[in-house]
């Protein structure tokens, strides 16, 4: 599947800071359970490809597992090799762009700017990261509707979660990373998924209304 339809089964991806393998597959129990089924472990957690494999390997068949906090050309081979199937970039990087597609993966990198925007579609990227979200609003994605492709999947990531996804719905978004408003270290399963099955509801009244 590509990045738009994996986004048709569900507009959230879980940012998964901090976990660590041997919580790996509870955690994504929980958000599987839940209907969660994109998950991205950034690179600067507790081993990250370790939880990459674990999570490929229990969910792969149901669920995108891939990798965010990519950085490097490199990062993304590793990444590809322990079963990542999408890398995330917090930045406008193209090289990354370009050796997620090399290697087969989807990419979503992050952007900023219109600029940044259109040279990581023309490297391929087949979603952008709007990022930090928090640090712009709504508005800022209405002005960049007026100029990105309409088919081009745009992500808000960055301070978003219960309450804030409406508004950006009404413009375009065409999902959200969600980071601690789902999951921070330490938090049990049970936990997360309660959280994972509030956001998902809450998706579902803002995007029907």
């Amino acid at each position: 599947m590509d990045m738009k339809d994996w986004l048709a089964r569900c507009k959230l991806v879980a940012v998964l800071r901090g976990l660590r393998p041997v919580e790996a597959e509870s955690i994504g129990a929980a958000l599987v359970d839940a209907g969660l089924v994109i998950m991205e472990v950034p690179l600067n957690s507790p081993e990250p490809y370790a939880s990459i494999e674990r999570l490929q390997s229990r969910f792969g068949e149901h669920a995108l597992v891939g990798a965010g906090t990519v950085m490097r050309p490199q990062q993304v081979r590793d990444v590809v090799s322990a079963g990542g199937r999408l890398i995330v970039s917090p930045h406008a990087a193209t090289d990354v762009t370009r050796a997620a597609k090399a290697a087969g993966a989807l990419a979503m990198p992050g952007f900023f700017t219109p600029t940044e925007a259109f040279a990581l579609l023309d490297a391929g990227a087949d979603a952008l990261k709007l990022f930090p979200a928090e640090a712009t609003t709504p508005a800022t994605l209405k002005a960049l509707r007026a100029v990105v492709p309409a088919n081009i999947l745009v992500l808000p990531v960055g301070g978003v979660g219960l309450g804030t996804m409406a508004p950006w719905l009404a413009v375009g978004a065409a999902g959200f990373g969600i980071g601690s408003a789902l999951y921070k270290p330490g938090d049990t399963a049970s936990v997360v998924g309660e959280r994972a099955r509030a956001l998902m509801a809450e998706l579902q009244v803002a995007g029907s209304g």
